[in-house]
């Protein structure tokens, strides 16, 4: 693709957890969340454990975007599925197809382990990200409702 020769996208590794901790400020910076001491522990708890599965997107050792997945199961369906919780590209690399790298990594990853879908859910006003999602042949839900309880 354009603009991606010097760009790898690999699994992220505990050493990458003071880079992938800005990305991930920055993506919660997004949908209004306060930076938190928290996301460095959480993220090493993450790799470290085996709880998600995080692909980084490193150009020339800087990391300029992220994708977590979480891989869990449906009982509907009786199969291992794939939650794409994740994607972010730092703003100064965006427009070079970087998401969509993180997101075809993402999709084939799910796809080899053996998992049935993936699937993401994105805020309403996020219209940037609903038209690449749709670009790659990703379709909207027009089934199920989403009901969240928040403990505070």
């Amino acid at each position: 693709m354009p603009g991606d020769s010097q760009l790898n996208v690999r699994l992220a590794r505990v050493d990458d957890v003071d880079q992938l901790t800005e990305l991930v400020e920055q993506y919660r910076e997004f949908y209004k969340q306060t930076r938190s001491e928290k996301t460095r522990s959480y993220l090493v708890d993450r790799i470290s454990n085996n709880e998600s599965v995080i692909f980084v997107a490193e150009k020339d050792t800087v990391l300029v975007g992220f994708t977590q997945c979480y891989p869990t199961f449906s009982t509907v369906s009786l199969s291992h599925i794939w939650l794409l919780n994740d994607l972010f590209v730092d703003p100064g690399h965006r427009g070079q197809h970087i998401a969509d790298r993180l997101m075809q990594t993402a999709e084939k990853a799910s796809k080899d382990s053996g998992a049935t879908r993936i699937w993401l859910r994105t805020a309403h006003s996020n219209e940037p990200a609903q038209g690449l999602y749709e670009k790659r042949g990703w379709a909207q839900d027009d089934v199920f409702r989403r009901y969240d309880l928040v403990f505070n």
